[in-house]
């Protein structure tokens, strides 16, 4: 009988996420609370996990804490038959330093490599919002004999400039890949669009280790998977693109089908969590073919007493609405709003109180905000960006546990 081919999956969560400060003060990007429910870590390993890919390892470095909590509580396999997800912090295992890029953090944490010896790797990001079946991408990674494969999104060329641009011939070899062009390459069959890296990646095992030791002895590399391994593999011919509009994901619909967010500013990571709320999300949450798992607390049903009411939006056990309002809004575990209170197009993470009367627009309040009796929030932008933290798109922005002020 053929040996099964043994994958193991990487997970590259040593974000710092430093443009969603203040959500990042205490907290590394992965584990930044979306959806009422989750981390955004939990997408990239529900996706491993609903694949079969159940030997993981999850690369920490910034602020990890809570994230290597999380995963620790909430993400256990049967250890019987060696499945595993584990946080591996950064641990200097080739010298005094900290990781200096993603390829580094992989160089430096090759042991895993070794001790598991897998026929290929999936390294994948933690901190974006998507379903994808990456056993299909590694399939194809299989059949064409790559030394790489990285998954690429359409995106509109007018639009590549913001992203890592992957240029591939018809038979999708990549024959350059570019950091933020000024002229995108166009697809070879839609010369409107242009192939936007997603920063996952399936590597054979050995070219990956062959070239992670080449870019550790060259002194100018940033050591990075998009910028420094990238061409040194596309340059062997060794590269191809997966097409991520032709991942099939089971229970899919047409309209979230292709999904795909970068949450990496407050204005994306906003526009995501408005994404979950219209009655008919662009994004589903409520796909049971293709679970986004979590760790849910032990608390009771939300509850919604002396007339209070939420439209279009998602509403996290334990909450209590009593006698407010809340529409298309995000609203996690353990909120209270209390009497008179009004919230609209929000997102509010567990524990946060807003008081009677308060009203609170276009907002995102971390944990244990406390917005007090009759204030307002998203309602005088000019007093709002002298008291509080404020996006580019006018997104009000208060940190753990702050108080707003009345």
């Amino acid at each position: 009988m053929a040996r099964e081919t043994r994958v193991l999956g990487m997970v590259l969560a040593g974000g710092e996420g430093k443009r969603l400060w203040p959500l990042t003060v205490d907290r590394a990007k992965p584990a930044v609370p979306f959806g009422g429910n989750y981390r955004l870590i939990d997408f990239v390993l529900s996706n491993l996990v609903n694949a079969g890919y159940l030997r993981i390892c999850v690369l920490t470095q910034y602020k990890s804490h809570s994230l290597d909590r999380h995963i620790t509580q909430t993400w256990r396999m049967s250890t019987v038959i060696g499945n595993y997800i584990t946080p591996v912090p950064a641990q200097q295992r080739l010298g005094p330093r900290w990781y200096t890029g993603s390829a580094d953090a992989i160089l430096q944490s090759s042991n895993l490599i070794y001790d598991d010896k897998p026929d290929y790797i999936v390294v994948f990001g933690a901190d974006h919002v998507y379903r994808m079946d990456p056993r299909q991408m590694v399939a194809q990674h299989i059949a064409s004999g790559a030394g790489v494969t990285v998954a690429g999104i359409r995106v509109p060329r007018a639009e590549a400039s913001a992203f890592g641009v992957i240029d591939s011939d018809s038979d999708k070899r990549v024959v350059d890949f570019l950091e933020k062009p000024a002229d995108p390459p166009a697809l070879p069959d839609n010369p409107e669009e242009s192939y936007a890296s997603m920063g996952n990646y399936v590597f054979s095992t050995g070219p990956l280790l062959e070239v992670l030791k080449q870019d550790a002895e060259d002194e100018g590399s940033v050591h990075d998977m998009g910028a420094s391994i990238m061409p040194m593999m596309v340059k062997q011919g060794s590269a191809y693109v997966y097409d991520f509009a032709d991942n099939d994901v089971p229970g899919a619909e047409e309209r979230d089908h292709g999904y795909w967010r970068d949450v990496g500013t407050l204005d994306a990571y906003y526009d995501a969590q408005s994404d979950l709320v219209a009655v008919h999300p662009i994004f589903n949450l409520y796909n049971q073919e293709w679970p986004i798992y979590t760790h849910h607390p032990h608390l009771p049903p939300a509850k919604f007493i002396e007339g209070g009411i939420a439209q279009e939006s998602i509403v996290g056990a334990g909450t209590i609405i009593a006698g407010a309002t809340a529409r298309h809004s995000v609203i996690s575990s353990n909120v209270r709003l209390h009497a008179g209170a009004y919230v609209e197009g929000s997102v509010l993470m567990d524990g946060v109180q807003i008081g009677r009367g308060a009203v609170v627009r276009r907002a995102i309040l971390d944990k244990d905000v406390v917005v007090p009796e009759g204030a307002h929030i998203g309602v005088e932008p000019g007093l709002d960006r002298q008291r509080y933290h404020v996006s580019d798109g006018g997104i009000v922005v208060l940190g753990k546990r702050q108080l707003a002020l009345p």
